[in-house]
């Protein structure tokens, strides 16, 4: 995988994510911050993304002076195709994902709590298109990781006791990567992996509220 190349939080956060993604599989990349992550693997790598609107084989996210203004992913974004990539209709693509093909999921959070409900599509009193497929691809995706901020533009927790917001599914969080660190969902609750350069253990746990567990081991960095 390539290495994060800049100090800056999201750039760094983005590339440790990207590092989730292992030769072979299905995945599908989250609107925002996750579809990023297309563009710190590296060129050819064999990973075959999925689009639930009904696309598999997606490659880079493609400015519109360069794209087909017919195809696009899920969240909107012009995208460009690689060879073998294949189209299909919705019923096909969700029963891709209800029937548990997608190997690897990367969501976007708004909420996470330390028993791993997720909350990513709704905040009350704001405009939402709706929930689209985060529900399925929460719950029936083989692993899922949150990729986010670890606070919110107020400068408030995300990774809470107990999630606040509307549900998108419950128990379903695996991992959170976030600009500060990389959390792991245990039975136990939020376990600490590894910490973002230049950020401190006294930093990520005065931003998470919630009880965070640390490893026997030094942490590592990223």
């Amino acid at each position: 995988m390539s290495e994060p190349t800049s100090f800056d939080p999201k750039t760094r956060m983005i590339a440790r994510a990207a590092q989730e993604v292992q030769p072979g599989m299905v995945v599908n990349l989250g609107i925002g911050l996750p579809t990023q992550i297309v563009g710190h693997l590296p060129a050819g790598f064999p990973v075959c993304l999925h689009s639930e609107n009904g696309l598999t084989g997606t490659g880079l996210v493609l400015a519109p002076d360069q794209a087909d203004r017919n195809l696009i992913d899920a969240g909107g974004a012009y995208v460009s195709t690689l060879p073998g990539a294949a189209f299909f209709d919705s019923l096909t693509s969700f029963a891709m994902v209800r029937g548990g093909r997608l190997d690897l999921t990367v969501l976007g959070a708004f909420e996470v709590a330390q028993t791993g409900d997720l909350a990513n599509w709704q905040i009350p009193g704001r405009f939402t298109p709706g929930v689209g497929g985060g529900i399925e691809l929460a719950q029936k995706a083989r692993r899922v990781v949150v990729l986010s901020t670890h606070c919110d533009r107020r400068g408030q927790p995300k990774l809470l006791r107990a999630c606040k917001l509307p549900l998108t599914a419950e128990r379903c969080v695996d991992r959170i990567i976030t600009d500060m660190a990389v959390v792991d969902v245990t039975p136990a609750g939020f376990a600490l992996r590894e910490l973002a350069e230049g950020v401190s253990l006294e930093d990520v746990m005065a931003a998470t509220d919630a009880p965070l567990a640390l490893p026997d081991a030094p942490l590592l960095r990223f």
